[in-house]
């Protein structure tokens, strides 16, 4: 078994992949229309879909927006530098929840980010391997 893909339902599928692609650098791997269901789902990552999980956003046409509730936490990305991942983002037009800074009782830094949705992103930053 392996992962494949994670869903969000996102309220302007244009906005969305313009945030994924443009402001986080994925790409859009694929998308297709279901007129009859009034819905389409489209795919973005960094990879392509046989070589690492991607996220899946549907956009229900009908459905402007969606409470996101209280069990959903976040997807997370590995950065190699959280500083500069953030300026970068805040320049493209993205919204920085968290600055980069270390985690609350750890050393790893950190830094969170929130798509158009509402939807969390944490950047972790790349640690090099010890030895």
């Amino acid at each position: 078994m392996r992962l494949l893909h994670t869903m969000l339902r996102v309220g302007n599928l244009e906005q969305s992949l313009a945030f994924y692609t443009k402001v986080l650098g994925m790409r859009q791997l694929r998308r297709k229309d279901y007129p009859d269901g009034k819905f389409t789902l489209a795919f973005v990552g960094y990879q392509d879909e046989s070589e690492g999980a991607v996220i899946e956003l549907t956009h229900n046409w009908d459905t402007p927006s969606y409470d996101l509730g209280n069990g959903y936490g976040h997807i997370a990305l590995e950065v190699e530098d959280a500083y500069e991942a953030c300026a970068r983002i805040k320049a493209k037009g993205g919204k920085v929840t968290r600055e980069a800074g270390p985690m609350k009782h750890g050393q790893t830094v950190i830094a969170f980010v929130e798509d158009p949705d509402g939807y969390k992103i944490e950047l972790i930053q790349h640690k090099p391997q010890a030895g």
